[in-house]
C-alpha cells in the first residue's frame, strides 16, 4: 500500500491516476481531446476536459523501409531524417483498465500517425479540499488580478 493512500493534509489528498502523454501536431490537440471526450470526461476535481499542452517543440525520426512514410510520401528515402513540429498533450484518468482501453482507442483513432508516441505512467494526482468561497488571498478571485487572459 502506498503511503499516499493515508496522506491527509488540510489542503486535500491524492488519488491514483494514469498519466498519458501523447506527442502530436499542435493543430491536432483539439481533435484528439474531442475524441477522448466521447468516452471519458477528463475530470479533474470539478472541472472537465482537463489537459496540459506543451509549447511547440520538434520530433524527429528516420523511417525504415516499409513504413507508412516510405509508402505514402513521394520521393522519401528510407533512413532519411524527418523533423516536424510537435507538442506533448498530457491527460490523466482513473486507474481503470476499461477506461484506459477506451481512451487509448479514441487516441489512436484521432491521431495522425499509425504509430503515435504515447507514454503511460502511474501517478498520483492532487485533489484539493475544495472551497469556492475561500478567503485565501492567493486565490484568483481574491488576489486582485483575477483569471489570466485566455489564449483562445
Amino acid at each position: 500500500m502506498s503511503a499516499l493512500k493515508t496522506y491527509s493534509a488540510k489542503s486535500g489528498h491524492f488519488v491514483p491516476v494514469w498519466t498519458i502523454e501523447i506527442q502530436t501536431l499542435p493543430d491536432d490537440t483539439d481533435r484528439i481531446l474531442d475524441e477522448i471526450m466521447k468516452v471519458h470526461p477528463l475530470s479533474y476535481g470539478r472541472y472537465r476536459r482537463n489537459a496540459s499542452i506543451s509549447a511547440i517543440g520538434r520530433e524527429t525520426s528516420q523511417p525504415e523501409p516499409g513504413s507508412t512514410t516510405t509508402t505514402h510520401a513521394e520521393d522519401f528515402r528510407a533512413g532519411d531524417t524527418e523533423t516536424y513540429p510537435m507538442v506533448e498533450l498530457k491527460i490523466s484518468i482513473d486507474r481503470d483498465m476499461a477506461v484506459l482501453e477506451a481512451v487509448m482507442d479514441a487516441i489512436h483513432h484521432a491521431h495522425h500517425y499509425e504509430e503515435p508516441v504515447i507514454f503511460l505512467r502511474e501517478d498520483w494526482a492532487s485533489r484539493a479540499a475544495y472551497d469556492p468561497n475561500s478567503d485565501n488571498p492567493n486565490r484568483w478571485w481574491n488576489n486582485g488580478r483575477g483569471l489570466p487572459s485566455k489564449l483562445e
